[in-house]
């Protein structure tokens, strides 16, 4: 996927992308969110309104967990949107989202957790 810029501020890119959408095939409400810099994480519930999206049956939701990169660029603001199941290269993803949503990569929760466990560990005098 590609990027999408608008003239909009970055809060009011953040504002959108948090905010609840709709389509034929499903609804999607964001469930819980985050900023890391400038990645926007999020996990979303998203619902079937037809059999078949996402292989849920009508009525059906399933979480999500997004990752966003924000960008400025000229007085515009842009996102590239990606999620779990194409294993961003981003591992700042807060480690409650692990738990709010069913594995889509693995390897990238693997990630997720070494990212995690580095920021613990304390540095060392040299």
């Amino acid at each position: 996927m590609g990027w999408y810029f608008s003239r909009q501020t970055r809060d009011q890119l953040i504002r959108e992308l948090i905010e609840p959408q709709e389509s034929e095939n499903a609804r999607s409400e964001v469930i819980a969110h985050a900023l890391r810099g400038n990645v926007l994480w999020s996990v979303a519930r998203i619902t079937a309104k037809q059999s078949g999206f996402m292989k849920l049956a009508a009525g059906d939701s399933i979480n999500v967990i997004r990752c966003d990169l924000l960008q400025g660029s000229g007085g515009e603001w842009g996102h590239k949107p990606l999620d779990e199941s194409m294993h961003p290269y981003y591992y700042s993803c807060p480690l409650r989202y692990l738990d709010m949503a069913p594995v889509q990569s693995p390897e990238w929760r693997e990630g997720v957790l070494a990212h995690h466990a580095r920021r613990r560990m304390p540095v060392s005098a040299a």
